[in-house]
């Protein structure tokens, strides 16, 4: 996924495509990937850059008479986004369907690029997803995209390391600041886990799990806006982990660098506090320890008689207004992904999380054995609970902004330590309450 919230993989795990031309009948001139097998039906043009992608589109193409996939990656997350935002502008040039991930819907269907899918079946498979997978592509009576993948979050840990230093898996947040004490007082070359400064999807999931509800917004209002990100919940989040930065108890290294990568695999972190997608982006590096026994366990808790699952990323499918015919693109958004066969490649050649519940409840996903976890079914002992308890979030209508400003927030307090917790979230929330009166939204009490 780019930033990660990264839909998937590191950009190296992505497949490398070759371009081929084909057209739709009727249409504009299209670029595609992959080979229509059907030449006489409606072509629908996707841009998506999951990895295998390709077998995916095949699978659709050779099951379907009337509709047919012409498929191509305009570029990762962000790369995508300004290409999108550019054809918003000009009124042409955009796809009939496209891959976005949820958090930006809202900053999409704000400036109406994105059509309403409950005109078009979008209730016939609802209840093919998780109430919380159904709630991120949702605003009010309206469904903006169709859920794909999603990253219900974990922690995935170093065994070898957590045995050598006499640390037995952390379960609540208490025990994990206790760990990372214990690990340094032993002398270990590297800390317990690292709180990127750019986590920017990851911090709020640590706030949502504290109980933040940082937005209310509904596209059926879409000029008003709540915002509340200097709760206590989040306050309470950011302090614990300013405390153990300011200890030197964990690393506060930027993500998805090359040195982060290498310091994942090579037992600099013990603990990778993850999303589903997790394993598969700490299997696709290069350079693991040797000895290396990775395992998997639940995300630490504030309070386990309560447990509060939280999600990072997760991406879907939208119909853009541009399309030419709406209906063949909302049965290509609804139905791409919705086959055993097409979640079989997403799940063993791409390492996606299911939200689609045929595949993600069925015997075969909760059985899988990880073999880069020693065997362990890491779906059964964590991320099919994280899923089915997560209960969804609001985004708001600029979401990339207001990540911007957070993760400025946070570097100032853990990197810099030129500001607290407290205050930096107090001017979060006074920068973004400005940006949107700026915008002419209203603020909701």
């Amino acid at each position: 996924m780019r930033t990660k919230t990264i839909a998937t993989l590191s950009a190296a795990a992505l497949a490398v495509v070759t371009l081929g031309a084909c057209s739709s009948p009727g249409a504009a001139e299209a670029t595609c990937t992959n080979e229509i097998v059907k030449p006489d039906a409606t072509q629908v043009s996707v841009w998506a850059w999951y990895p295998a992608f390709e077998d995916v589109v095949d699978a659709f193409n050779n099951s379907h008479d009337d509709v047919q996939i012409c498929w191509t990656n305009a570029g990762q997350g962000n790369d995508e986004y300004t290409k999108f935002s550019t054809s918003i502008e000009s009124g042409s040039g955009a796809p009939d369907v496209i891959m976005l991930e949820a958090e930006v819907l809202s900053s999409f269907s704000i400036r109406k690029a994105l059509v309403d899918l409950s005109e078009f079946g979008a209730a016939d498979v609802k209840d093919d997803y998780t109430e919380g997978a159904w709630k991120d592509v949702s605003s009010g009576d309206a469904v903006y995209a169709i859920p794909v993948d999603g990253g219900p979050m974990g922690m995935l840990y170093r065994k070898d390391l957590l045995d050598k230093y006499g640390i037995e898996p952390p379960t609540t947040w208490d025990e994990f600041a206790v760990a990372a004490q214990k690990l340094k007082d032993a002398g270990a070359p590297g800390v317990l886990a690292n709180f990127p400064p750019n986590g920017r999807a990851f911090t709020q999931a640590l706030f949502a799990q504290a109980g933040s509800q940082p937005f209310v917004y509904d596209s059926a209002k879409p000029q008003e806006l709540g915002i509340d990100v200097n709760d206590e919940g989040s306050k309470k989040v950011l302090s614990y982990w300013e405390d153990l930065a300011s200890k030197d108890l964990v690393a506060v290294d930027e993500a998805f660098t090359a040195d982060y990568n290498t310091k994942l695999v090579d037992g600099t972190y013990a603990i990778y506090v993850a999303a589903a997608w997790g394993p598969g982006y700490l299997q696709g590096l290069e350079g693991t320890q040797e000895g290396a026994e990775w395992r998997a366990a639940p995300v630490p808790q504030w309070d386990t008689a309560s447990p509060t699952q939280i999600n990072w990323g997760g991406s879907t499918f939208a119909v853009t207004e541009q399309a030419k015919d709406k209906e063949a693109a909302a049965t290509v958004a609804k139905e791409v992904f919705g086959t055993e066969e097409a979640w079989k490649i997403g799940i063993e050649k791409a390492a996606l999380f299911p939200l689609w519940r045929p595949i993600l409840e069925s015997d075969y996903f909760r059985d899988l054995e990880y073999p880069f976890f020693g065997g362990q079914q890491i779906n059964n002992d964590v991320f099919l609970d994280a899923a089915a308890g997560y209960k969804g979030f609001t985004f708001s209508p600029f979401q990339n902004y207001a990540y911007d400003q957070l993760q400025q927030q946070v570097t100032a307090v853990v990197v810099d330590g030129s500001t607290t917790s407290d205050k930096a979230l107090d001017d979060l929330q006074a920068a973004l309450e400005k940006y949107a009166t700026d915008q002419s939204f209203t603020l909701l009490d």
